[in-house]
């Protein structure tokens, strides 16, 4: 057994509850964190090796908060930027059964087109673009798609479907 599988195993419980009492998460990659830097750090580590750990500790774990505080805050930019999301139509009017057993009626190209352009909010050329087709092609594979899914979705023109059709057919 080399020295360190020895410092491992007589103090990595001591550096594990270390974390436990100051760290609702993540104690077992902050103990890893420490001895790696024990390992790296093996001619430094003195003969009285736990309060060196624990020093070794104390800045894992504040680097770890600091982390965490940078990547909440980049969270908060992020959402302060981000367009509000558009409600599912299909899931607000409870029709996602529905709709999934008549996107599943569709040829796979088919139901790609569908779901670029509905679900992703592509252009009918971006849809295409991203199909490797023309974008007359497209359209006529879209105008056929949503024929196909409206006789699917509902039998007369007033159905609960028809807000998530209209949504469909103004792209």
């Amino acid at each position: 057994m080399t020295d360190f599988d020895a410092l491992y195993a007589a103090h990595r419980d001591d550096v594990w509850r270390y974390f436990k009492r100051r760290s609702p998460a993540d104690h077992e990659d902050l103990v890893t964190e420490v001895f790696l830097v024990a390992w790296r750090r093996a001619g430094e580590v003195p003969h009285e090796p736990l309060p060196w750990l624990y020093g070794v500790a104390r800045r894992v774990l504040a680097n770890h908060r600091r982390a965490g505080d940078r990547r909440d805050a980049l969270a908060e930019r992020a959402a302060a930027h981000a367009a509000p999301a558009a409600p599912d139509l299909a899931e607000a009017v409870g029709l996602r059964t529905d709709l999934a057993r008549a996107l599943a009626e569709l040829s796979d190209q088919d139901r790609e087109l569908v779901l670029l352009v509905a679900w992703e909010g592509l252009t009918l050329a971006e849809a295409a673009a991203a199909l490797g087709c023309r974008r007359g092609t497209a359209a006529v594979r879209l105008h056929r798609a949503r024929r196909r899914l409206h006789t699917a979705l509902h039998d007369d023109e007033s159905g609960p479907a028809l807000a998530s059709m209209t949504a469909l057919e103004e792209r």
